[in-house]
């Protein structure tokens, strides 16, 4: 396991940098604590890799060419789901980390790296979670080809918090509350409870992580003097070919603070 260094900035940094998945969790999460706790203290900044290191495997091709994660009693259907989302959390880490170094010259509260560093926590422990659940059903992460395309958000909002907000808490994080519950309901019924109970607590996780996004948002268009709705609108319009996809989980959006006035006009509905 990697030292911890003497700033937050520098940590985040080191986090991008290890390859191995769970190594990178778990110092994700030693970090976490070493700032919560006041061993780092300061923000102060970094140089950052141009992409997360990774190991050879998972192989990352198209999302068309993901393993179908068609939930069944079958192992190997609910194996390639929890792959799946193994590999989405290990890409919250890393946007996680990103977003502190990163933008660690934009003057922001202390608030904002406390509430990034413990959802870099919570992402880190989501991902042990299901790396666990995959070694109980005889699998292990990097066993199944995942999705190429995830750092794409992180690239197009590479210059702009703002527009990193707006995207990663708000498009994507959002995404998993829309999908997770139905999720859910399929894994109890095929009595895989285990797998179930693990994406209850992502999903939960998920909800204050959009929240604390779309505050941090909220902030930064009030230091501009924006309207905060018209201002993601905007974003979303620019950045995105399409619209925000449908269908919504709109009591999991509204139990973030995400209300409909936000998504619905930029919608696919």
């Amino acid at each position: 396991m990697s030292s911890l260094p003497s700033t937050l900035a520098e940590a985040a940094a080191q986090a991008l940098c290890i390859a191995n998945s769970q190594e990178k969790a778990e110092f994700s999460r030693l970090s976490a604590r070493a700032w919560q706790e006041g061993t780092i203290s300061g923000v102060g900044l970094a140089e950052i890799p141009s992409e997360p290191a990774r190991e050879e495997h998972p192989v990352l091709v198209p999302p068309t060419e993901v393993p179908r994660r068609k939930v069944t009693q079958a192992a190997e259907g609910r194996i390639a789901l929890l792959h799946a989302l193994a590999h989405i959390e290990l890409h919250a880490i890393n946007l996680c980390w990103d977003i502190i170094a990163r933008f660690a010259r934009t003057p922001m509260p202390k608030g904002f790296y406390d509430d990034w560093v413990a959802i870099a926590d919570d992402e880190a422990r989501h991902h042990l979670l299901l790396c666990e659940r995959l070694a109980q059903l005889g699998s292990y992460y990097g066993a199944l080809p995942a999705h190429a395309g995830l750092w794409q958000g992180a690239e197009v909002t590479e210059h702009n918090l703002k527009a990193r907000l707006a995207v990663v808490p708000m498009v994507l994080e959002a995404r998993g509350l829309d999908v997770t519950p139905g999720i859910i309901v399929k894994l109890r019924a095929v009595k895989d409870f285990e797998s179930a109970e693990r994406l209850q607590i992502i999903y939960d996780d998920e909800i204050s992580h959009v929240a604390r996004g779309k505050h941090w948002f909220e902030y930064l268009c009030q230091q501009d003097g924006e309207d905060p709705i018209e201002s993601w609108q905007n974003i979303i319009l620019t950045l995105f070919k399409g619209r925000v996809r449908s269908p919504f989980n709109i009591e999991g959006r509204n139990q973030a603070g995400f209300p409909i006035d936000y998504y619905g006009p930029v919608a696919d509905l």
